[in-house]
C-alpha cells in the first residue's frame, strides 16, 4: 500500500454548494459513490475517491418526525420537515433531513405502504449562518 495523501474535503464540498453542484465521492476501484463525501471507499475499502457530482435523485426508506428533543431550532424556517434513511440514486445511503413532510403525510405514507418514497436533493441557506447545507424534498407526488 503506497502513500495516503489526503486533501480537504470540507472545503471544496461547501465551495461547490455555493457554486449549485452537490459533490459526492466516487472510488475508482469498484465505482461507488460515498456521500456525504469521505475519503476512502466503504464498499471495498480503496484508500482513494474522487470527486464526483451527484443527481440528487434518492429515495426515504424510514421517516421519523421529529419529536421535542431532536427538533432542530435552526430548521424552524425551513416549513415541516421529518429525518429518514436516504439512498442516493449512486447507492450511497445515510440518515439525512426530508422538506414537505406532514404528519398527516407520513400517515398516508405508512397506510398505503408507498415506502420508500421518491425525495430530490436541494441546496439549503440556513438563516444566521454563512454556509449552505443540502436537505431533500419530498416529491411533489405525495404533496397531493
Amino acid at each position: 500500500m503506497g502513500e495516503v495523501k489526503l486533501e480537504k474535503i470540507v472545503q471544496p464540498f461547501y465551495e461547490a454548494l455555493e457554486e449549485g453542484k452537490i459533490m459526492g465521492r466516487k472510488c475508482p476501484e469498484c465505482g461507488a459513490v460515498e456521500f456525504p463525501p469521505v475519503y476512502a471507499c466503504n464498499t471495498c475499502g480503496c484508500l482513494h475517491t474522487d470527486w464526483y457530482e451527484i443527481s440528487g435523485n434518492a429515495k426515504m426508506h424510514s421517516i421519523v418526525m421529529p419529536a421535542a428533543l431532536s427538533s432542530k431550532p435552526d430548521y424552524k424556517d425551513m416549513g415541516k420537515y421529518a429525518y429518514g434513511e436516504i439512498e442516493l440514486e449512486e447507492g450511497a445511503r445515510f440518515n439525512g433531513v426530508v422538506r414537505g413532510m406532514t404528519k398527516k403525510i407520513r400517515k398516508k405514507i405508512m397506510e398505503e405502504g408507498l415506502l420508500p418514497v421518491d425525495v430530490h436533493a436541494a441546496i439549503y441557506q440556513q438563516p444566521g449562518v454563512d454556509y449552505k447545507t443540502v436537505v431533500f424534498d419530498l416529491d411533489e407526488k405525495y404533496l397531493q
